[in-house]
């Protein structure tokens, strides 16, 4: 009976963390932070409903869509690998001045 029990509160969490807005996002650590600290925070990322979009190689770190919340909680995990967090965008050299 537990069992059922955590099972329907878990499926209802992953159902309600996928309805939550999600955030296109850059997570960006120093070059020494550990492998493990990046697994961490996509896991988290991964189990509040979110998805790693990409993995990069010039620098530690990915780009994710995820709700804001749990973004929050990666950001404060840290104490001496503190995460960057912003907002993917479209950037452009062309402008439009005239």
């Amino acid at each position: 009976m537990k069992l059922a029990i955590i099972s329907t509160l878990a499926m209802s969490a992953i159902v309600l963390g996928a309805q939550l807005p999600q955030k296109a996002v850059i997570v960006s650590y120093p070059d020494e932070t550990p492998d493990h600290i990046l697994d961490q925070a996509k896991d988290a990322i991964k189990a509040a409903g979110g998805m790693i979009t990409h993995e990069y190689k010039l620098i530690k770190g990915f780009a994710a869509k995820a709700p804001a919340k749990i973004l929050e909680s990666v950001q404060t995990w840290g104490n001496d690998y503190h995460a960057v967090i912003e907002e993917d965008q479209m950037v452009s050299i062309v402008t439009t001045d005239e």
